[in-house]
């Protein structure tokens, strides 16, 4: 199988705190790579390290694609105050095509009525990004990704505590990209999730556990340590059962 990128030997992470260790994996082109592990085992390190927001401090991380991957981050890591419109949000994915003076295009705006389209969010596009429901804010940081038009999508957390409308729109979507090319990893703790992937990362401790076919990788013990995490990730919160102001997430 193809690859799009190989970690050897890795280490990451922050100021005075090593993350990940020694850490060597690949990710598949043309496929969907679930990362899974307890919390605190480097996973959204790895995307980071992934995206290029993360530097290695150790080994080499090999990129098979000249396009910069669109990483979307966990829900809680993106202000609701930012005083910006739906249209607004998925435009800044076109930012790294344009350069610092660019103007968008009559192809940059058509790309991005198309990813506004499919994740359901065109109707949406004059709202503000804090006027959403968690659901509607997820599904506009996917379609801001997919208007990057990268070969690397990486996803932290894409659909937990969304209401069961937004992730069936994300998992669909996810589903069509990576059957057009595009390599998909997103971190999940939801074994179904983990399970519909082509290819799996186990991590422990800042370590690669495990990589291969999820029924390989995903043993009985491990199924249920992420059934346990799955039951607190996949809980809505109360905004996400109750439905924001303007219709369901």
């Amino acid at each position: 199988m193809k690859q799009r990128v190989t970690l050897d030997e890795v280490s990451a992470g922050y100021a005075g705190r090593p993350v990940l260790s020694g850490f060597s994996a690949r990710i598949p082109a043309s496929a969907a790579t679930a990362v899974v592990g307890p919390n605190g085992a480097g996973k959204s390190t790895l995307l980071g390290v992934l995206a290029g927001v993360v530097a290695a401090t150790a080994g080499t991380v090999t990129h098979r694609t000249p396009v910069r991957p669109a990483l979307v981050p966990q829900r809680s890591a993106v202000s609701d105050a930012l005083p910006v419109t739906v249209r607004d949000t998925v435009a800044m994915g076109r930012w790294g095509r344009l350069g610092p003076f660019g103007r968008l295009s009559r192809h940059d705006r058509s790309v991005i009525e198309a990813c506004m389209d499919r994740l359901g969010v065109g109707g949406l596009a004059g709202r503000r990004l804090g006027e959403l429901s968690g659901g509607q804010r997820q599904r506009v940081l996917v379609a801001q990704a997919l208007a990057q038009e990268a070969d690397l999508l990486l996803l932290d957390e894409p659909a937990a505590g969304l209401d069961a409308e937004a992730r069936r729109r994300i998992t669909g979507v996810l589903d069509e990209v990576t059957a057009e090319g595009v390599a998909v990893v997103h971190v999940t703790h939801d074994p179904v999730a983990a399970g519909r992937a082509d290819h799996c990362l186990l991590l422990d401790a800042g370590r690669l556990a495990a990589q291969g076919p999820p029924r390989e990788v995903l043993a009985d013990g491990v199924l249920e340590r992420l059934r346990g995490l799955s039951r607190q990730a996949w809980s809505p919160a109360p905004e996400e059962r109750a439905g924001a102001p303007g219709g369901r997430g």
